[in-house]
């Protein structure tokens, strides 16, 4: 992107963290409730290529499914509950589509930090529905969505659907080649394990022309060592925390 950087430092994951059942319309209102301004979420593909919110592969520890979430259709998705888990309170939260969070985002006014979580095997076909998709579904806002993911093939194949959204590389563990392989995709972000950034890295990701963003940062001291590192994004579970 040639714009500034549009996004808030305070990140929500999955929507309201540990708060309300992660990924779900009711989490991001939480969320939103809290005063943050941006979301991330995690989205994949149903059999017949919906792209729906859940961050497992599996159905068992946010629904009543069971199995593999991509093995099944959305009209069978859809009937299961993503709330009950959590609590009572939200019994029959439905797992929700990407456009369903989309229209929520455009109408308030929120950012979104779009995850690529797919189906082992379907990396690169994920990329591109998702990215595709987010392109259709953000082509009047000022404000794209950030596209982000571990798996390499996924950011490839969103970078070769939609060059121009904004894209990110995640990484659990630091590795000497990752400012090569940020510069191959074209991304604008390092979203680092909070753990991973020394000033010293954080200076590098600068360098290279990237943010640098962090994952998953719910304690006080660390919120603080992030915005003392000069880091551009944290993502936490801690929606009551941050002052914005």
């Amino acid at each position: 992107m040639t714009q500034a950087w549009p996004y808030p430092t305070w990140i929500a994951h999955r929507g309201a963290g540990k708060q309300a059942p992660e990924n779900t319309l009711a989490a991001f209102a939480l969320g939103a409730q809290h005063g943050f301004r941006m979301f991330e979420c995690d989205a994949k593909l149903s059999a017949d290529e919906h792209v729906f919110l859940l961050h497992d592969a599996t159905l068992e520890r946010t629904t009543n499914g069971h199995g593999t979430a991509g093995d099944l259709p959305w009209q069978a998705l859809r009937q299961l509950d993503a709330g009950a888990w959590h609590s009572s309170a939200y019994a029959g939260e439905r797992l929700p589509l990407l456009s369903e969070l989309a229209a929520f985002c455009i109408q308030h006014g929120h950012a979104l930090n779009i995850e690529i979580k797919p189906t082992p095997g379907l990396e690169r076909r994920t990329g591109e529905c998702v990215a595709a998709l987010a392109a259709t579904l953000w082509q009047d806002q000022t404000v794209p969505p950030l596209l982000t993911s571990f798996q390499i093939e996924s950011l490839q194949a969103a970078q070769a659907t939609a060059p121009q959204l904004p894209r990110g590389l995640l990484i659990d563990a630091w590795r000497d080649d990752v400012f090569g392989i940020t510069q191959t995709l074209g991304c604008v972000a390092l979203v680092c394990n909070f753990k991973l950034w020394t000033a010293e890295r954080v200076q590098l990701a600068h360098q290279h022309g990237l943010k640098a963003l962090s994952y998953t940062v719910n304690q006080p001291q660390d919120m603080a060592h992030m915005l003392a590192l000069a880091t551009d994004g944290i993502i936490t579970d801690e929606i009551k925390k941050p002052i914005f």
